[in-house]
């Protein structure tokens, strides 16, 4: 079988990317995943790849040249006020019965995937207290619960030395209020506080809970008791989790999360394809799927707008577009500042690129639900909850939004993970693959060489998710213990 050399995505398109330069005529060598001209472009007409405009030739470009970032002018951003509403919305797709998974039910009637003590902060001061208290939970205690998956301390920089009811406080304070809500936490979590804090307990956790330490307490003389008062309390709640034991449970019952980092421009061809493909077999399951990344959506919200359920939820869309415009003008920046310096290296040339890309996770299917940042996802099917495109603040709230299962592309390589969810890594070149075969999940870049259909990867990815939500398989980033911190969201000012 002939391997392909160059990939062109749609009819129309007049580029296409390189998957080997070898054999192929050309003005001048291209660099594997760059884009190549496949007809002369006079300078002013439009560049199109995905069948849309990426962007505008600055000068002539001819056939067999390399489109390089230089040669092409940002278009205009979809106007956010002609767009077509609830125009195209898709048919359901054929519903898939009796996908389960092994999971830990939880009395709110969210699943965990894994069972994990959390002990959450209500401010910066006492983050190293808590983390020096896990670390002796980690060694003195857990190893007598063998039902328990881990401790984690879920520390930040938020909670004094804010405008804490300022309106951007709400986004932070949400958020955290629902990490401590996570079905991976059993449903209680303990919640350490200093005690002279803005963001006291009672305002991050409107119920009151009996897993609650504040260290300025009077009964606590030294850091030795504060500790020893972690331990008491973490031991309990171990106890109450080791009970806890994993039972079958509907794929509905999975919330999984889309994201992607170190993109490169075969993620829209090879990997988010594929993700695409597994959301659509996680809708048809009756499961919920979340994508977002606000500016890797902008330039492309005129393909999923019609695509909304109803008005309603089209409009929400807009409106989370609309708010993050403003939040980028009021820092004097846009859209242009996306993407990074490794994702040009990867031939995407501009954001409009990337985000045409971008939402090919969002497979096929209507979109149901539009959530702000830091709320918590309660919609069935494919749902856009808002965030940045930055990869840990995105992956922080989509933990928030109650995200069990998280799935990450990349073409440029990242070691990310995270411990509240397992997370299953999808390169989008099969040399990334190969080069780092103990950090990467699942090789998509078998799709580009023909190896593979963009179905078959996202079956595998599929299969891999209920696999990894049910505790038979751990994901490379869970083998190694590789989580990231957590990373807060706050469009509020700092006082």
């Amino acid at each position: 079988m002939s391997r392909p050399l160059w990939v062109r995505v749609h009819p129309r398109d007049n580029v296409a990317i390189i998957v080997s330069p070898d054999g192929l005529t050309l003005r001048e060598f291209i660099p594997q995943s760059h884009k190549a001209a496949l007809s002369d472009i006079a300078a002013g007409q439009p560049i199109l790849r995905y069948g849309e405009v990426i962007g505008l030739a600055a000068r002539d470009i001819p056939q067999g040249a390399w489109v390089r970032e230089e040669f092409i002018t940002l278009p205009v951003a979809p106007a956010l006020g002609e767009l077509q509403l609830a125009t195209a919305i898709p048919a359901p797709l054929p519903p898939l019965e009796g996908v389960t998974f092994e999971g830990y039910r939880n009395a709110d009637g969210t699943v965990g995937t894994k069972n994990i003590l959390g002990i959450s902060t209500t401010v910066q001061c006492v983050a190293p207290s808590v983390q020096f208290a896990v670390n002796r939970i980690r060694t003195e205690l857990l190893p007598r619960f063998p039902n328990v998956d881990g401790v984690i301390a879920l520390t930040h920089p938020y909670g004094c030395g804010v405008a804490i009811d300022a309106p951007g406080a709400a986004v932070p304070i949400r958020t955290l209020h629902n990490l401590a809500l996570h079905p991976n936490l059993g449903g209680e979590l303990m919640l350490v506080s200093l005690g002279c804090e803005k963001l006291q307990p009672a305002r991050l956790m409107p119920q009151e809970s009996p897993f609650v330490i504040r260290l300025q307490d009077q009964q606590h003389h030294g850091f030795g008791d504060m500790v020893s008062a972690m331990m008491r309390m973490a031991e309990e709640r171990l106890g109450e989790l080791n009970r806890r034991s994993r039972v079958t449970c509907p794929a509905a019952d999975l919330v999984v999360g889309l994201q992607c980092g170190g993109s490169d421009a075969f993620s829209g061809v090879t990997a988010n394809p594929a993700v695409g493909c597994a959301a659509d077999l996680l809708v048809r399951a009756g499961a919920t799927v979340m994508f977002s990344e606000v500016t890797e959506v902008r330039d492309a919200v005129h393909l999923l707008t019609p695509r909304a359920a109803s008005v309603e939820v089209a409009q929400a869309l807009i409106r989370e577009m609309a708010w993050y415009d403003e939040y980028l003008r009021a820092g004097s920046a846009d859209r242009s500042a996306n993407p990074t310096p490794g994702n040009k290296r990867g031939g995407l040339s501009n954001v409009v690129e990337k985000a045409l890309g971008s939402v090919a996770k969002a497979g096929t299917t209507a979109l149901r639900a539009v959530t702000s940042p830091g709320e918590r996802v309660t919609a069935k099917g494919l749902v856009f909850a808002a965030t940045p495109a930055s990869d840990f603040i995105c992956g922080t709230l989509q933990l928030a939004a109650g995200m069990n299962m998280h799935v990450f592309t990349t073409g440029e390589g990242t070691p990310y993970g995270l411990a509240l969810a397992p997370v299953v890594k999808v390169s989008s070149r099969t040399a990334l693959a190969e080069r780092w075969p103990d950090l990467i999940d699942i090789d998509a870049g078998r799709i580009a060489t023909g190896d593979a259909t963009i179905e078959d990867v996202g079956c595998q990815i599929f299969d891999l998710i209920l696999d990894a939500a049910s505790g038979r398989k751990r994901t490379w980033a869970d083998h190694w213990g590789l989580h990231n911190d957590l990373s807060l969201f706050n469009p509020g000012p700092v006082t």
